[in-house]
This record gives structure tokens, sequence and C-alpha cells, in this order.
């Protein structure tokens, strides 16, 4: 049953995603407590009125509901597991949410240990990038316990427009990484084809607002359209993470003796991009990358 206290929540890895949704909790009226190895990635949050944990073990101690927003599997295993981290210092009927992109191999390890402690365990991994995340409009998929899906809904609300439960087990971390190999997929193949069309003699923006008034218009294209036509790859996510990604799908297609040879293409064009510098970039680079291995010079940036 959910009650006051499931306002006060416990939150690890306070980084590019995790920075935002705490300001969000914050403005919702939550009390947090933040922990990040980098002390200074807390400080921000700390003048909005989070406290500072000393540690992972002291936070998962003290709070109810109990969040991590951290990069991969050794990173899930190392904040979850052992003698200092969430599941055997929460206290039971404690709820442990991850919201992390992993593996569902290393989810399942964490379900495990998570059941011998009396924690309840969410697999709650998010879609959207930065600018949803500071805006609040992030989507959230979930699974695992229904009662601690339905106690943790009003934090998931502070920090989305939208939320899913998909069963009690792994299904949220499958859904997650099959969105991920669409995203990174379509910046594989808009790369193709904008270098296609300029080889034509096409206009790289003038493509891109026919793209986003046809069959293929999407959220996702309206929104990359234009830093795209100005040719500003800052990050909102960068070509190492999709390439992590990437490597997180295809480890779990192995295990589940799933064929993926599209997605091992397009993690070799990743590898590509990030071999040209483009690593830090946001991975819609690669459809420079791809320009360049067409022999295509850069067009002039569109102003907006």
């Amino acid at each position: 049953m959910s009650g006051a206290s499931d306002k006060s929540i416990g939150w690890i890895g306070t980084g590019l995603m995790g920075g935002p949704m705490c300001r969000n909790l914050l403005t919702a009226g939550f009390t947090l407590s933040a922990f990040n190895p980098t002390i200074a990635k807390v400080t921000p949050l700390e003048a909005l009125g989070a406290r500072r944990a000393a540690d992972i073990a002291a936070l998962a101690g003290s709070a109810p509901i109990v969040i991590s927003m951290i990069s991969d599997d050794k990173a899930l295993h190392a904040v979850a597991l052992g003698p200092k981290g969430v599941l055997v210092n929460a206290k039971p009927g404690t709820i442990y949410v991850d919201m992390s992109t992993v593996t569902p191999m290393a989810s399942a390890i964490v379900a495990t240990e998570a059941a011998k402690c009396g924690v309840a365990y969410l697999r709650a991994p998010v879609s959207g990038g930065v600018a949803l995340a500071e805006a609040a409009k992030l989507t959230v998929i979930a699974s695992g316990p229904k009662d601690a899906y339905e106690r943790c809904l009003p934090a998931f609300a502070a920090m989305s427009a939208k939320q899913f439960r998909l069963g009690p087990n792994e299904e949220a971390r499958y859904l997650k990484l099959s969105l991920n190999m669409m995203v990174g997929a379509m910046g594989a193949l808009l790369g193709e084809a904008l270098a296609f069309g300029r080889r034509g003699g096409l206009d790289w923006a003038t493509m891109l607002d026919v793209f986003n008034q046809s069959a293929i218009a999407s959220p996702l294209l309206g929104y990359k359209s234009v830093p795209l036509k100005a040719r500003d790859f800052s990050p909102t996510f960068t070509t190492k993470m999709m390439a992590k990604d990437f490597d997180l799908l295809l480890a779990t297609a192995k295990e589940t003796t799933v064929p993926l040879p599209l997605s091992g293409l397009i993690r070799q064009l990743y590898a590509t991009s990030i071999a040209q510098g483009r690593g830090d970039d946001d991975f819609f680079a690669l459809t420079a990358v791809i320009e360049a291995l067409a022999g295509l010079a850069p067009e002039m940036p569109t102003k907006a």
C-alpha cells in the first residue's frame, strides 16, 4: 500500500539523464536523497533541496523507494549486489527500481537476489533522450511486481508523459533494447538515404522536409531534423552510448539464439563513426559519417 513515505526517494546516478529526472521529482514535491561517485554531479540537486547520501548502503537503508539510473550491466551489479549494494542494505519491503538500459540476463540476476532480500524489484528503463528527460516527457517501460509498479506511478508520472507495465519479469528489458535497435537503425538508414539523395543532386535540408511530410514521418525524425539541418551533432544520446546498447542487444540475441544480422551490421557502422572521432557526438552524426564514406563534402548548414 502506498503512503506519504513513498514521496521519499533514494536516487543513484545523477548524470546526463538522472540529473534532470531528479530535478523533476524535486519540482513535484518528492524528498530526494541522491548519490553519485562524482560529488559535483549531486551538488546542483542539493541547491534544489536534495540531500547527498554518503554512500549506496546508507541511501538504500533510508528510503522506501530506491531508484538507479546508471550505465550498463557492470554498473547495475556494482550498485545492486554485494555487501555495500542496495539489496542487502535495503529494509524488507523496499522497492528497488532500476531505470537503466541493461541486458535481461544481468537484470535477472538482480531479480533473484532481490527476492532473497525481500526487496520488490522493478525494471523501468525509459524511452527518450536528455531533452525529453528535462521536459518530463519520457516514456517509462516497466516490468516487475504490479503492486510495486502502482506505488511508483506517482514518481514515474513526475518524470514522464507515459507509463507502461509489460509483465512480471524481464519484459521491459527486451522492449527497451528493441526500441533502441529501431532508433539506432533509423540513424543508419537516414544516413544512407541522405547520401543517396545528395548524389542525385538533392539538398540535404529539403530531403528532411519531404521525409517529415511522408509515410516515414515520425516523432524521432521530426525531433532530429532541426539539428540535422544545422549539422549540429551536440549529443542528446552519444554514438558511444548507442554502440553500447547495440552490444547489449546483440549479446542478448546470442544468449537467446535470435538472429539479428542487420543489427550486427549497424553496430559496425557505429564503430566506424567512433573510429572517425564521432564517439562523443550525437549518434545521428552517423549521417555525416556515411555522407563522407560516399565521398560527399558536407553541405553548408541550414538555419532552422
